[in-house]
């Protein structure tokens, strides 16, 4: 990472800059790229590059870069698509860093092989490219703006990211207007090379970025990423937007794991995993990066509403349920410290109720009260407007006590009413202070704050290991290659969970009715029977499976009525035999998935199994590989944890025996780059101390041999 940080600090802090493409000519994005970075503040030496030569803003013209004298580490790019690569080629012979391709006529319109053939290039020649198709670069450190955005940008500590020229540009404005300043501010387009990773790994150490919020639309390098993403969150917020929360689904279904990992499912359990806050929009992310740069950080749990409405603080109390913000209910202590100022008919139950008849003085000895109370940890104030309500004057309160709660602890506040009241919200919002028109707004935000608080309390832990039998799982997978399957049989399927110590109930494949009776009576009724053939992998749609046979009558009567309805669903699939499993006890069926992400490689899933899995999708997904605590906390994620805890009398499931298997999947998918994908479903999951059964595997592989 340290190779890294050094090597981009160059784009950030250049010590000499070219545009290629500079044109004299006022409205055209060579002029305004020169023109941001002269009139920007730049201190170190600016090269406009032309043929034409000449003059502009005071600076020479040079008419190729290899005129310059001075060192070069970053040049932007602006020249028609079909000069870039002759525009790179100058820049290798004068070791450039960083190009900086604003010229857009590339992947995004179709034009892929160019863009490949300049990044190659690139790569050959040790530059580093920004884009193409961005709107450049800003840096506070160095007062450097090389974009064609607006010229007036307010210096700060929040860094932004974003794939969106557009939007990033329509983020410098929107952020002078909010008063939000930033240390930083880079697109990055196609991200032929240098993408969000790299800019993340870099100001994850950047002492003046306070926050860092970015703007995403795909991800590429998604494993670096993670592992980045989960260093940044435990030194400063990252705030992240990522659009594409619409369910496309997957298109290969031939496993729930796959069908379920809809892209923004699968990034939204990571981002969790990861310690991101994830906003739901731009001015929500904004809300947050303009208060998390400058909020101090909680030093416990326990928050508390101070109200002068019921209503708007049962509003609260709600939302805080929604954004996972603990209220305390230490009745007696809030009692105490707040029966001086509150009236009789008040309420001392959280949230604190002033009453409608508070006066601003009242809620100023309030915060005091809640501010030297060493057990509130956070204070989230709301005033309605009322006949006692004075805007101005709890304007000026707000300011006092939010420099005095600074040092201390967080204190949020939300107000509502008419003219008065939005224009104090409004002057409060200019001095910094975070104050919101919307409950639900204010306590978002203090929901990222505690999400913040989160991430750097819990301590890293070392990703949980197991010992696995590869030399089995790779013979059971070669003979699946040597037959032409991309999915392992069931019995081979069976083999890779012996591998890794998986339960699974006891089972044998039979060739005729008779030796189906024969293993049935071994095994011990009552047995289940499903069809075993490589061209019918949804048995169950087949009517493949049979359940709960529990003589011999049963047994010769499913084994023909299985091959029937194989015959009739696919007569020519080739069928290897009839599978007979022990019959298991009921459990509480969960599933247990792996599979190879497109987007951020080895992932692993949990959640409620059985039939209905695709139509409740109670899941959970994380990155692989996983800590035992991430692990339990992935399961304890779903919304049905519940049934695991034991419900109506029933003794907690083996939560712990769940956790191993997920972990055993995750190494089994890890260890052998042949296997795509891994489901168990269902996992039957006993008492505690009973263990697991994975009742059904299936297994698919790779469609090249290549990992």
């Amino acid at each position: 990472m340290k190779g890294n940080q050094d090597s981009m600090k160059y784009l950030f802090e250049p010590r000499g800059i070219a545009v290629i493409g500079a044109s004299q000519t006022p409205g055209k994005i060579g002029y305004k790229v020169v023109e941001n970075i002269v009139t920007g503040g730049y201190r170190e030496k600016v090269y406009p590059i032309n043929p034409k030569g000449g003059e502009m803003l005071g600076l020479s013209v040079y008419k190729q870069i290899a005129d310059v004298d001075g060192t070069i580490d970053v040049a932007v790019v602006v020249v028609p698509a079909e000069l870039v690569y002759g525009a790179l080629e100058e820049c290798a012979k004068k070791n450039v860093k960083f190009a900086i391709i604003i010229t857009s006529g590339f992947a995004e319109v179709g034009n892929v092989a160019e863009e490949r053939r300049i990044t190659r290039f690139a790569r050959d020649n040790n530059i580093r490219i920004i884009g193409p198709n961005v709107f450049g670069v800003y840096s506070a450190v160095s007062s450097l703006n090389a974009t064609f955005g607006p010229g007036d940008v307010t210096a700060g500590n929040v860094a932004i990211i974003t794939q969106s020229g557009a939007i990033g540009i329509a983020m410098i404005g929107k952020t002078k207007v909010e008063g939000i300043g930033l240390s930083a501010m880079i697109s990055v387009g196609n991200k032929s090379d240098v993408d969000e990773t790299d800019l993340l790994e870099y100001l994850t150490f950047q002492d003046d970025a306070k926050v860092v919020l970015m703007y995403l639309e795909g991800i590429k390098s998604g494993e670096r990423l993670v592992e980045v993403l989960r260093k940044a969150t435990r030194k400063k917020p990252i705030v992240v937007i990522k659009s594409g929360r619409s369910s496309r689904g997957a298109q290969a279904a031939a496993s729930h794991t796959g069908s379920l990992a809809g892209e923004d499912k699968v990034f939204d359990d990571i981002a969790r995993q990861c310690g991101v806050i994830r906003a739901e929009g731009i001015q929500e992310a904004l809300n947050w990066c303009k208060f998390l740069a400058d909020s101090p950080m909680p030093t416990g749990e326990d928050c508390v509403i101070i109200t002068n409405g019921g209503g708007i603080g049962v509003l609260t109390a709600d939302a805080c349920e929604k954004y996972n913000i603990s209220l305390s209910d230490e009745v007696a202590d809030l009692k105490k410290t707040f029966e001086d100022v509150m009236p009789s008919f008040g309420s001392a139950k959280n949230p604190i109720d002033l009453t409608g008849g508070a006066s601003p003085e009242e809620y100023d000895q309030a915060l005091v009260a809640a501010l030297r109370n060493e057990n509130i940890d956070a204070v989230a104030c709301l005033g309605c407007q009322t006949g006692s309500f004075d805007a101005d004057r709890f304007a000026k309160i707000a300011e006092e006590r939010y420099a005095q709660y600074r040092p201390v602890k967080p204190i949020v506040f939300s107000l509502f009413g008419g003219e008065e009241v939005e224009r104090s919200i409004a002057k409060l919002k200019e001095k910094g202070i975070p104050v919101f028109a919307d409950v639900y707004e204010m306590t978002a935000f203090l929901g990222a704050l505690y999400r913040d608080y989160r991430n750097k309390s819990v301590p890293s832990a070392e990703p949980a290991r197991v010992d696995i039998d590869i030399a089995s799982i790779d013979a059971a997978v070669a003979r699946a290659r040597a037959d032409g399957r991309y999915f392992l049989l069931a019995q081979e399927a069976q083999e890779v969970m012996r591998a890794a110590a998986i339960a699974i109930p006891q089972s044998r494949i039979a060739h005729s009715p008779d030796e189906a009776v024969r293993y049935a009576e071994e095994i011990g009724y009552p047995v289940v029977m499903k069809v075993v053939s490589k061209d019918i992998i949804h048995k169950s749609d087949a009517g493949g499976v049979a359940l709960e046979l529990v003589d011999r009558k049963e047994v010769l009567d499913a084994y023909e009525a299985i091959m029937r309805n194989c015959r009739n669903y696919k007569a020519d699939a080739l069928i290897e035999g009839i599978q007979v499993d022990e019959m298991i006890q009921s459990g509480v069926e969960t599933i247990v998935g792996a599979r190879q992400d497109g987007a951020f490689g080895p992932t692993v899933m949990f959640g409620l199994g059985g039939v209905y899995v695709e139509v409740l999708k109670d899941i959970a997904f994380r990155a692989f590989p996983l800590s035992r605590e991430a692990t339990l906390n992935m399961i304890g994620q779903i919304d049905s944890y519940p049934l695991l805890l034991g419900v109506r009398g029933e003794a907690r499931k083996d939560i712990d025996e769940v956790a191993n298997t997920i972990i055993k999947v995750g190494w089994i998918l890890c260890s052998c780059d042949a296997i795509s994908d891994i489901e168990i479903n269902p996992l039957a999951v006993y008492d505690h101390g009973e263990g697991v059964k994975a009742v059904d595997v299936r297994i698919l592989l790779r469609e090249s041999e290549e990992a």
